[in-house]
């Protein structure tokens, strides 16, 4: 646990990636230290970038962070966007 007094409870979230991490992708011991970080590093691309999840409506966070990024973007058109 990555927690206070060790209890998984208090961070619920942070559990449940380490508990996806571990049964899902780091599946072989691996041989070193330098292959563990590999195996983590790539372990949260894959996460992150293929990985669809069910509360962000099947995307993956990179799409929806990418989503949200060009919305932030976007010129503002109508007279009621556009600040003077």
């Amino acid at each position: 646990s990555m927690t206070d007094g060790y209890d998984c409870y208090q961070n619920a979230l942070a559990e449940r990636v380490n508990g996806i991490l571990k049964m899902e992708y780091l599946l072989q011991t691996p041989a070193d230290l330098k292959q563990a970080r590999r195996m983590v590093s790539e372990s949260v691309r894959l996460y992150n970038e293929k990985r669809p999840h069910l509360s962000l409506k099947y995307e993956t966070p990179d799409a929806r962070h990418r989503a949200s990024l060009a919305a932030h973007r976007r010129p503002a058109t109508s007279p009621e966007q556009v600040s003077t």
